[in-house]
């Protein structure tokens, strides 16, 4: 029998090399001369421990191909070269001339509309091979190989094609199996992203259920039922890991061929072709990730598939709590740093090159931004992984636009994440990520943090640049972080921050961190918001006992009473005041037709604000300033709760209306510019947050107080968090 093999690469040399053996007369037809040139001269070479042998066919390169074939074309060029190796065959095929298709993906429509539907014959190759240097192959396993009637039915043709191709079968269900190695071809691009061996990245539970939401991707797109392939079942995705694990672990070939393109040859890869005609979120990011790879911007590395895990995370948890709003994909970063890898989450007021920033509002330019944010730039810079912006109250002034929604609560879905940085604090507690940025006004990282459970820091005022995020009040403005950990809170703020955390005294420069970290500190108790009517039993209580495990540990406690504590509500006022005229300020040239009306109350509100109660507020926040900074006098931080009460089911109002208390304790940090973090404080039921108040300037001392705090309240034997 007489075959054509156009490609000879890993399968086409393989099954040439075969049929040579068994006594068939092969040509042979590469696009590479190289390829040609080796054939002609040594032969073609098969290695590995599946057979060792070497042939010697005759190759040709396409340009000197016969202009009519008779004969069975056996096609096995990359997937994307595809569309020029069916017009080498169109016209030329006649008599009993077909092309059988032994490529990844579904070609069989581009190869139709060349040559004929009759003229096309689907094989589905699973068996490990890799090309080692033009003419030469590796044969790292047997495995599928089914060749098949694109319509199902069976033929003499396929019957003599089974015949005489080693470990062919023919089968009326190739469609069936193709759609099936489709699904485990696109794992396989998910594991090309990485330098891992590919049995690896298959056995690791952290990117366990990563590869199963890849394959359901592909697999809902399926128009026939998939039928099992060499260990992957369709019907039992999390068990086809395991055997495929297994079954690669014993293979020759270690890596995908899409990993060697990248990694070892340098050349564009499959991917487009196979994933881009398939819809799937993360079919898109493996697509960008591998674009990127091939551009030279990323190289094969773990970090490529951590991120592909924290997108699946990002869909699978953030979007069903309203968390997310845009995702980057292979975002742009340094290949080193201090935040190498990690992805990192953007509140949507913060402006993120090539991303809208929506600021929570219909009522925003969906153009992307032009450029980043100070701070975006400096977490690129540290070679972290800005993947996604989040969710927050229209334009951070608290309240939701009802075409857009709140963010839930990860802990509690009937509740909020809190605001205006919830989608970022949702992102932290659901998993999604350990670090994420918000913005803090009156509260707007802490209090979220409190209510999800998480460690939320508002710096101290002018330390983190605002330069491109949208404002609310420049006078109580702040951007911070939303992390898993304090230590988290420290690398994330050493970056945005622009001061490096170093061990030295503080007197090294202002925010710069000290080492070692306290065993013990003084804190000053603000009894008065313990006993403060917002105060719930369930909060006062998880907040007590916070206090007595850090005493308990030998640290010293101190109850700080002064005036300030007593006139809250002044306090909530002149923020008020300032933060609403500033912001009516910001807004005030806008079309407000299509905010909420919370939103436009509390412009309403600043609108009417007089020369004279802003002048006041002003002076109170001053004097405000002179009082906690004297509170501070002989102890290390001032502590608290951080909200009255648990997570709500709603956000409360900010400004204007029923006042909830909601702020009353974050506030005046917001006024002074003091560094303030809320810690997780172990309670049996909803989160609560335990509130650390330190001097101006000092973040990083603060930092370390806290630090040493998280150690003592998650220890074994704390109250249940």
């Amino acid at each position: 029998m007489r075959y054509l093999i156009l490609g000879c690469g890993a399968i086409g040399g393989t099954v040439a090399a075969g049929l040579v053996r068994d006594g068939h007369d092969v040509l042979v037809s590469d696009a590479d001369p190289d390829v040609v040139r080796a054939v002609n001269t040594t032969g073609l070479r098969i290695e590995g421990p599946v057979e060792q042998l070497t042939v010697h066919p005759r190759a040709v390169v396409p340009a000197d191909l016969p202009d009519r074939i008779d004969c069975p074309v056996l096609l096995a060029v990359k997937a994307h070269h595809t569309e020029a190796a069916a017009a080498v065959l169109a016209g030329r095929l006649c008599g009993d001339g077909f092309v059988v298709s032994l490529q990844n993906g579904l070609t069989a429509d581009v190869l139709a509309s060349a040559v004929g539907p009759d003229r096309v014959v689907e094989a589905v190759v699973n068996f490990g091979a890799d090309v080692l240097e033009p003419g030469v192959v590796l044969r790292g396993n047997r495995a599928t190989f089914m060749i098949g009637e694109l319509d199902g039915r069976p033929s003499e043709r396929v019957a003599a094609l089974a015949a005489d191709i080693a470990d062919a079968e023919a089968t009326t269900d190739v469609l069936r199996y193709a759609w099936a190695k489709e699904a485990y071809g696109a794992t396989l691009f998910a594991t090309a992203v990485s330098d891992l061996p590919i049995h690896v990245v298959l056995e690791d539970p952290a990117y366990r259920p990563l590869l199963i939401a890849v394959a359901t991707e592909v697999l809902a797109q399926a128009p026939v039922t998939p039928l099992p392939l060499d260990g992957f079942d369709p019907a039992d995705l999390n068990g086809s890991l395991d055997r495929l694990a297994d079954f690669n672990r014993r293979s020759a070939k270690t890596h995908s061929g899409i990993y060697r393109d990248l990694a070892i040859r340098h050349r564009p890869t499959e991917v487009r072709a196979i994933l881009g005609p398939l819809q799937g979120f993360l079919l898109r990011r493996i697509e960008e990730l591998i674009v990127a790879i091939e551009r030279g911007e990323r190289i094969c590395a773990r970090a490529n598939l951590d991120l592909l895990a924290a997108y699946e995370r990002l869909d699978r948890l953030g979007r069903p709590v309203n968390a997310v709003v845009s995702v980057a994909g292979a975002p742009t970063r340094a290949p080193a740093g201090p935040l190498a890898g990690q992805p990192v989450a953007i509140k949507d007021i913060v402006a993120v090159a090539g991303l809208p920033t929506r600021c929570g509002s219909p009522a925003t330019d969906e153009a992307p931004a032009a450029t980043d944010a100070v701070l975006v730039a400096r977490l690129r810079d540290a070679g972290a992984e800005v993947f996604a912006t989040s969710q927050c109250l229209e334009f951070a002034a608290g309240f939701a636009h009802p075409e857009i929604g709140d963010t839930r609560n990860p802990r509690d879905v009937t509740r909020t994440s809190g605001g205006s940085s919830g989608g970022s604090a949702a992102l932290v507690a659901a998993g999604v990520c350990d670090l994420a940025i918000g913005s803090d006004t009156g509260g707007s990282i802490r209090i979220p943090a409190a209510y999800c459970g998480i460690v939320g820091l508002k710096p101290t005022y002018g330390l983190v640049p605002l330069d491109g995020v949208f404002p609310l009040s420049p006078a109580c403005d702040h951007a911070g972080t939303l992390t898993a950990t304090v230590a988290g809170t420290t690398a994330l703020l050493s970056v945005i921050g622009g001061r490096p955390a170093v061990p030295g005294p503080e007197a090294a420069g202002a925010g710069a961190a000290t080492a070692p970290p306290p065993r013990s500190a003084a804190v000053g108790v603000l009894a008065a918001q313990l006993t403060d009517p917002s105060v719930t039993p369930e909060v006062r209580a998880a907040v007590r006992a916070a206090l007595d495990t850090l005493a308990a540990a030998g640290w010293e406690l101190r109850q700080v009473t002064a005036p300030w504590l007593d006139d809250l509500p002044r306090w909530e006022r002149a923020l008020s005041v300032i933060v609403a005229s500033e912001a009516w300020q910001v807004h005030q040239s806008r079309d407000l037709s299509r905010y909420a009306a919370g939103t436009r109350a509390v412009l309403d509100f600043g609108r009417s604000v007089t020369p004279e109660q802003y002048a006041d507020a002003l002076a109170d926040q001053a004097d405000l300033t002179a009082a906690v900074e004297a509170s501070l006098l002989g102890v290390d931080v001032l502590a608290g709760p951080t909200v009255g009460y648990c997570a709500p089911e709603e956000d409360p109002p900010f400004g204007v209306g029923d006042d909830s208390g909601e702020g009353r304790f974050t506030g005046p940090y917001n006024l002074t510019g003091h560094p303030a973090i809320s810690l997780p404080a172990p309670a049996p039921g909803l989160p609560v947050g335990l509130q650390f108040a330190g001097r101006r300037g000092q973040d990083f001392a603060l930092l370390e107080v806290a630090a040493a705090a998280e150690d003592l309240l998650t220890a074994p034997g704390s109250a249940k968090r």
